[in-house]
């Protein structure tokens, strides 16, 4: 079957446009009255990110037909992000990158609820909508802020700056204001073990001339300067981890965070899929023989003076009526 290019499509496509007023373009020029440009209805929602047409589905221009068992779905995310598709070794560090943030257990506060939002009747769904919906600037943000402290770095180094000693001034910076460094430290993981399989594909693929390799130094800089001065390092985590292989592949921060959201999505999915297939019914945070602990008052009785006050006046009044009004009896 030939397929027929855009320009045959446009002109074999229907031209009928439903009756309007005069309509002004964004360049103040009027069409015809009565008359809307096709255009300007095609171009509401115009996208370079995909073409679909009755049996036909174009993915960045690629059919999908050809993409289906030909390209794995890490490169598939690349595709459709960045427009074309990626070497062999950014489809690997991608992958990897999104494998190893996929998971944390149902200790993290996404996968917690998720889990309890499953076992209270709603769809598959609105459970994985309710773990995705927790991940923010402080559960899940902090890979994006890293890239941005990273790329801060990069700047620094790039004005002449040496990336130890701008590390060193960034540390005391943070630490002046007692904040903590996104990207490093961990409360669950004296050592994440997700960091060094991480750093190390990324050194390869620096070894190789296939990324830049200015994040990899950064990062690497800026747990030294966490370590000095202290008896225990402040090693990096996933956050940092991954901040260092999505800087390396050219991401924008905000596209980092997407794809750590992207990937624990997986993650969250299986937690709500498994809790939904146990059959529990409406578990909340805790095991139900398990109660809050209370720090409010002790057990108090609820006393109200005024209303006491008010309702013996009422009583009183009431109580008057009837002696007036019996002695009217009498007198009758």
């Amino acid at each position: 079957m030939t397929r027929r290019s855009a320009d045959q499509e446009a002109a074999m496509a229907p031209q009928d446009v439903m009756p309007t007023q005069d309509v002004t373009t964004s360049q103040d020029v009027t069409t015809p009255q009565g008359v809307v440009d096709p255009r300007e209805v095609t171009d509401w929602w115009s996208t370079a990110v995909s073409r679909i047409r009755p049996g036909e589905i174009l993915l960045r221009g690629y059919p999908v037909e050809q993409l289906i068992g030909q390209v794995s779905f890490a490169e598939t995310i690349w595709l459709m992000l960045r427009g074309e598709l990626p070497t062999r070794t950014q489809g690997r560090l991608l992958e990897a990158a999104l494998v190893a943030a996929v998971d944390h257990g149902p200790q993290a506060p996404s996968i917690a609820a998720a889990r309890m939002a499953a076992t209270c009747g709603v769809g598959l769904n609105n459970a994985v909508a309710t773990g995705v919906n927790l991940l923010g600037d402080v559960h899940g943000g902090a890979g994006q802020q890293c890239m941005r402290v990273l790329a801060e770095l990069e700047r620094a180094v790039a004005e002449g700056a040496d990336v130890d000693g701008a590390a060193t001034d960034l540390v005391a910076e943070y630490r002046a204001t007692g904040s903590h460094v996104p990207g490093f430290g961990h409360r669950f993981h004296p050592y994440d073990p997700r960091r060094t399989p991480l750093l190390d594909l990324v050194g390869a693929a620096v070894a190789d001339g296939q990324v830049p390799g200015w994040a990899l130094r950064a990062g690497t800089a800026l747990e030294r300067a966490l370590a000095e001065g202290r008896s225990r390092p402040v090693p990096m985590n996933i956050d940092g981890a991954t901040a260092i292989v999505y800087s390396e592949l050219g991401f924008p921060p905000e596209l980092g965070r997407g794809l750590f959201v992207l990937s624990r999505s997986v993650g969250i999915l299986s937690h709500a899929w498994e809790e939904k297939s146990g059959g529990a019914r409406i578990k909340g945070p805790i095991p139900r023989r398990l109660l809050p602990s209370y720090e409010g008052p002790a057990p108090r009785d609820l006393i109200r003076p005024e209303r006491e006050k008010s309702e013996k006046s009422e009583k009183s009044g009431e109580s008057g009526e009837s002696e007036e009004g019996a002695g009217r009896a009498e007198s009758a």
